[in-house]
């Protein structure tokens, strides 16, 4: 199963760029909607991915690994592609997500509630 489709790929690269812009011209960081989501669905685990860097390998966003600690952060799309839940299952694209606020919005919510909701 693909993690992240082309359409998202292309975005997240995209959000990338942008934030480098940004940051590289002192504007400070921008604040995207979350592209796509990635759970476990054998564990407690969720990613909230806004960006991804020119190499298509660390993508930023909120990680919550369902130690009731969520955090911004980047995570390896390499070491995404090899987690597996305490049954065994890969890491799955939640193909129904649709973010309707900004990273910075789920992130203040999780930190509340001790981990992502959606």
């Amino acid at each position: 199963m693909t993690l992240i489709t082309q359409a998202q790929l292309q975005q997240l690269l995209v959000n990338g760029r942008a934030q480098r812009a940004a940051i590289d011209n002192d504007q400070g960081a921008l604040d995207f909607k979350p592209v796509v989501k990635l759970f476990t669905p054998d564990a407690q685990c969720t990613w909230l991915l806004t960006e991804l860097d020119p190499d298509h390998e660390l993508a930023f966003g909120l990680c919550d690994l369902g130690l009731g600690e969520p955090e911004l952060g980047y995570a390896s799309l390499t070491e995404l592609r090899t987690v597996r839940g305490k049954l065994g299952l890969p890491i799955e694209p939640d193909e129904h997500f649709e973010a309707d606020k900004a990273l910075s919005a789920y992130a203040d919510e999780a930190r509340q509630r001790g981990g992502i909701v959606t």
